[in-house]
């Protein structure tokens, strides 16, 4: 009985895939005061008032913002802080 294996055409494509940047998104949620997001932005990431301020109302009015963009490790981490805070947030590729 042979064992012999079929041909197969097989080439891997070695070259590194593109660094794509990731974001951490801050949602929307019932519980938090609008206060307290924009002190937790300032705190954290340090934005200054205006830029805290922009971002909590985007998360106001819109749902949800881009509160920081880069490595996908980076990004996951600043979810994470922002579940420590009480806030809702997620990481995606950019341009999702």
């Amino acid at each position: 009985m042979s064992t012999a294996l079929p041909d197969v055409d097989e080439s891997v494509d070695l070259r590194a895939a593109p660094d794509v940047p990731w974001q951490t998104v801050v949602w929307d949620d019932p519980v938090n005061l609008m206060s307290y997001v924009v002190r937790v932005f300032r705190e954290y990431f340090g934005f200054g008032q205006d830029r805290a301020t922009q971002l909590m109302l985007a998360v106001h009015h819109e749902g949800h913002a881009v509160v920081a963009e880069g490595a996908r490790e980076q990004m996951e981490m600043h979810a994470q802080a922002m579940h420590d805070y009480g806030l809702w947030a997620t990481v995606r590729k950019a341009n999702a």
